[in-house]
């Protein structure tokens, strides 16, 4: 058996390699049971040729099978990727790139011939694009503006998000922006005022809430303010903090309000300036509520107010008197009744 293993060499167009290893090394294992599998390996490997022997022990290069090294590609570094790039390039930044000559011919080149390549065999000049996509692909994303000459196009009807009141009563769908709030630890009304140019507070109703609030003015240079009925008449700036309360998290405003003397609304009138300061935003679309800051989930509610605060019961309350004073007290009831 051991002349039959010597005898034995790799003819690679007659052996099967696997086959014919497994056969010797079985072989060996017989022979000489406390022989390690190195030792087998290697009396093997001189049964296969002195060529199939050197390329086995002196294998090739590996350089080609190295790991390629990664490069990010917004700022060319090797330590990292381009998803924890520190140094992205900007969007509308200019990059200033010098290279040689030849390597723009080369860039030319390639750019040249990937044109060829993706360029589609029928080709659609711009007069055909219709006025369809200029309108409203493009005319819906610029500013709104308006010129005496200016035709207007595309005129479209408003989509209405609630049902429309009847005729002549338009006006029943109106809703107050009245909300309350915390101020020094007192509950107060306030109104999100869109069409106020400040902030502001009759006396009348500053001291319902908070009898102390001559405590806590600044004074107010000479300013005019007006309403459309009338001028108002500042006394002095009150600061003090506006909480609106919530039940993941109130939010707290430092404010300045302006201290009228002839205000007579029954509420604080919150106007652009923090508006505009806190980003207050106002959502009319289904569910009517506002929000404070870059938080858009938190939403505010504001107040079901009854009717006598928009006046209407006001106006009903005059149609009364006067049709008790002047029909009502010339009719005569039956005794019967």
């Amino acid at each position: 058996m051991e002349n039959a293993f010597e005898s034995a060499i790799f003819n690679s167009e007659k052996d099967k390699p696997l086959t014919w290893f497994f056969k010797k090394k079985d072989r060996l294992s017989d022979l000489h049971p406390d022989m390690s599998d190195t030792m087998i390996d290697m009396k093997i490997l001189r049964k296969c040729g002195g060529e199939l022997e050197h390329a086995i022990k002196f294998p090739e290069s590996t350089e080609d099978l190295k790991d390629p090294v990664l490069n990010c590609h917004k700022c060319g570094s090797t330590s990292n990727l381009a998803n924890t790039c520190t140094k992205k390039t900007k969007i509308n930044g200019v990059q200033v790139i010098e290279e040689a000559k030849c390597t723009e011919e080369k860039e030319e080149s390639d750019l040249d011939s990937a044109v060829s390549e993706n360029t589609p065999v029928e080709y659609y000049p711009i007069e055909n694009i219709t006025d369809f996509f200029e309108v409203t692909e493009v005319h819906t994303h610029l500013p709104q503006y308006s010129e005496d000459c200016d035709n207007l196009i595309n005129i479209q009807d408003s989509r209405m998000c609630r049902t429309k009141p009847a005729r002549g009563k338009g006006y029943t769908a109106g809703a107050s922006c009245i909300t309350s709030i915390l101020m020094n630890d007192i509950e107060a009304k306030v109104n999100l005022d869109t069409g106020a140019f400040c902030t502001c507070v009759g006396k009348d109703y500053l001291q319902a809430i908070l009898p102390g609030w001559k405590s806590h003015l600044l004074p107010i240079k000479c300013v005019q303010f007006s309403s459309d009925s009338n001028n108002m008449y500042p006394m002095s700036i009150l600061d003090t903090n506006l909480v609106f309360s919530h039940p993941t998290g109130s939010a707290r405003m430092e404010t300045e309000m302006i201290v009228m003397d002839n205000c007579t609304s029954q509420h604080i009138i919150l106007g652009n300036d923090y508006l505009n300061i806190y980003g207050i935003d106002i959502n009319n679309h289904k569910d009517r509520y506002f929000t404070i800051g870059e938080n858009k989930r938190q939403r505010f509610d504001f107040l079901n107010m009854p009717k006598e605060i928009s006046g209407i019961s006001s106006i009903r309350d005059t149609y009364k008197e006067e049709f008790v004073d002047n029909q009502l007290v010339e009719a005569q009831i039956n005794p019967s009744l």
